[in-house]
């Protein structure tokens, strides 16, 4: 199984380095002809009108038809981009998630926080660094993790997002789920 990271900005070494702990292969994603290589990707955080920038219009079309055909997982900047709706301000968004989110919704970086939630009904670290905020879910998009009442990590098919970096903590829990549900899809040939 072959994992993208996108690696135009933002963390997305800790992303390859936690993916390869659970012993997926990765390929650092520079370039849209890379996307044909792997079996699903990962948009990390950064700042995602900058993401978009260094995208391009033809790199833009390209990841936009690779998350609507295949499994891919936003972590706050990612969040955002995966999204159909995208305020403060308004931004293209990839619509591979019908939600609409709220950029900076948690305040500038010197807001940053570590906070406990819930995974699967079960506690988790979140870190939350100029995180956005999931303000509305459009049908058959589900609540995976929660961070008091508001939804910080969901899913719809093969398509997940969280407002949170769980790159940046120690625990593995939710690169693994993506990764089984990239195992899944590809049991099931989707």
């Amino acid at each position: 199984m072959k994992i993208g990271v996108l690696a135009l900005q933002g963390d997305f070494d800790a992303h390859r380095r936690r993916l390869e702990e659970l012993s997926a292969e990765v390929i650092l994603v520079r370039k849209p002809e890379q996307l044909d290589e792997i079996d699903g990707l990962v948009i990390p955080g950064g700042e995602s009108g900058t993401i978009l920038k260094l995208l391009g219009d033809a790199g833009f079309a390209k990841l936009k038809d690779f998350v609507l055909s295949k499994p891919s997982f936003g972590t706050c900047a990612g969040c955002i981009l995966l999204a159909t709706d995208v305020e403060n301000p308004k931004q293209a968004g990839l619509g591979a998630l019908d939600m609409t989110v709220r950029r900076n919704a948690y305040g500038r970086q010197i807001d940053s926080s570590i906070r406990e939630g819930k995974f699967l009904s079960d506690p988790i670290e979140m870190v939350f660094i100029r995180a956005p905020k999931i303000e509305r879910l459009g049908l058959g998009v589900e609540v995976v993790a929660t961070e008091g009442k508001d939804p910080v990590l969901v899913r719809s098919g093969k398509t997940m997002a969280s407002t949170f970096h769980p790159e940046l903590s120690d625990d593995p829990r939710i690169h693994q789920y993506f990764l089984d549900l990239v195992a899944d899809g590809k049991k099931t040939g989707k």
